[in-house]
């Protein structure tokens, strides 16, 4: 056997040795419950995890729901994120591995609601479960089935909320998005244009700027949006993390206190804000009911053969401590005990 062939060969068996680990290193969670002839090893049915990021709070607390989910049912849960919000190959990547892993169900939070498909076909050409959490995929039959908050009715509750708030003032709004297609940031938006009582293109909404839900980029975004229209006073954004950003873009300007700026999500720190008088109002949704049931219907599928199907609504709450005269609302209290629990 010459050098090159025996180094090649190593090399080959380091491969798959470290694709090997680190499969096992993603895996958490065992039990007896469950066949071994269905998507499951050692009697423990196996389920993947994908989400967009493994950085963003919420997707943290989803994969604390279905950690705590799997060791209840007795399952073993593998889990995998992209590189960063967007990250279709990551996503794909991730399904591939599981497939040939041998999961029963995949939930996962597609990234991209149109190009995640064909990787997702081919997952349930195999018999795999798939069901999306948070985000439906475009078409949403393109998974078995959704467990996720109504995106576009959260939307609604802080478009109605702002309407309101504003008190018959002509509005000028900035709406600070998620990014193009995601049907997620898609649904919010449209849902807060809707709530508002507004369509598309109404030139009230004076900036629109994409921010991928992270800090930073809301900042920039708004900063931007200041500059196109110093006069402001109503604010939208995809997520806390970007509402923050807006408020820190407003306050380096000494506009935090005449701007109006809601927002989607509730978990703790934006709830926070919200006590804080930061964010005025936020919709509330639940990762951690979004990922427990969905691993329970996959437990489900192992044992009984009976596939989840269709939308499962997992709940949404207006967060406010200033409440509106019509308008449905918790206050923070309720809000910071139930923080994407």
């Amino acid at each position: 056997m010459s050098l090159v062939t025996r180094t090649t060969l190593i090399r080959s068996a380091a491969a798959l040795l470290a694709g090997g680990m680190a499969l096992t290193l993603t895996a958490c969670g065992s039990g007896s419950k469950g066949s071994a002839d269905a998507g499951s090893a050692g009697g423990s049915v196996k389920v993947g995890l994908i989400t967009k990021t493994d950085t963003n709070p919420f997707f943290v607390k989803m994969k604390e729901g279905a950690q705590k989910a799997a060791q209840e049912s007795g399952a073993t849960l593998s889990t995998a994120a992209g590189k960063f919000d967007g990250d279709n190959a990551g996503q794909i990547a991730a399904i591939e591995n599981m497939v040939a892993a041998g999961v029963k169900g995949i939930l996962i939070t597609p990234s991209d609601s149109k190009a995640i498909l064909p990787a997702i076909k081919k997952a349930r050409d195999k018999g795999v479960l798939v069901i999306a959490l948070d985000s439906p995929t475009d078409p949403e039959d393109g998974t078995d089935a959704l467990f996720a908050t109504d995106n576009k009715k959260a939307g609604v509750l802080v478009g109605q909320y702002a309407k309101t708030a504003m008190a018959g003032k002509t509005a000028k709004i900035a709406t600070l998005d998620l990014a193009p297609g995601v049907a997620v940031g898609q649904l919010r938006h449209d849902g807060f244009l809707q709530g508002f009582g507004i369509a598309e293109g109404d030139p009230s909404v004076v900036c629109s700027q994409d921010t991928g839900g992270d800090q930073a980029k809301g900042q920039t975004a708004m900063e931007n949006c200041l500059q196109k229209s110093p006069d402001i006073n109503v604010v939208y954004t995809i997520n806390e993390p970007a509402a923050l950003g807006a408020y820190t873009a407003l306050k380096a300007k000494g506009r935090e206190k005449d701007v109006l700026i809601v927002s989607v999500d509730g978990g703790c720190t934006g709830t926070q804000a919200v006590k804080d008088g930061k964010i005025a109002a936020t919709s509330q949704q639940y990762p951690l009911v979004m990922a427990s049931q969905g691993l329970n219907a996959v437990v489900s599928y192992a044992k009984s053969g009976t596939k989840a199907s269709g939308y499962t609504d997992t709940g949404v709450n207006l967060i406010t401590d200033k409440p509106q005269a019509g308008i449905n609302a918790r206050d923070t209290s309720f809000g910071l005990a139930n923080c994407w629990g």
